[in-house]
């Protein structure tokens, strides 16, 4: 099987505050419409759209599971060094989301954490 492109589709309530979130963070806008709002993540420009949960959900065919309360999928944003690991904490703070956990060192070489967007999807923060 040959794709041409890979992207992720997540469920959210209420488009103006994901969009004021990810951009509070620096992510460059991809788009939006009434039913979506959208994002660049990384030098590759891989694509996360939010798309408002009853829209999405019809089209998966079936429930998305409630992220504040499960885990679906965590992504990993991949930082420079320990330094902007602990800004981006700061700034995911401000920018209204949840620290999951602190950063800390685990394992040689590795150092992160994780936060929720403001509808709960996770992330890792991480340098190694």
């Amino acid at each position: 099987m040959k794709t041409k492109k890979i992207w992720a589709n997540f469920g959210v309530r209420d488009l103006e505050r994901t969009t004021d979130f990810y951009k509070a963070l620096g992510f460059k806008p991809n788009g939006w419409s009434d039913q979506l709002t959208s994002f660049f993540f990384g030098d590759e420009n891989f694509i996360i759209h939010f798309f408002l949960k009853e829209i999405l959900e019809p089209a998966m065919k079936g429930p998305i599971t409630e992220s504040t309360i499960s885990n679906e999928i965590i992504f990993t944003l991949s930082a420079q060094s320990k330094e902007e690991v602990d800004s981006w904490e700061k700034e995911i703070l401000q920018a209204g989301g949840t620290i999951v956990s602190r950063p800390e060192e685990f394992g040689k070489g590795y150092y992160g954490f994780v936060f929720a967007d403001p509808d709960g999807h996770r992330f890792n923060v991480f340098y190694m």
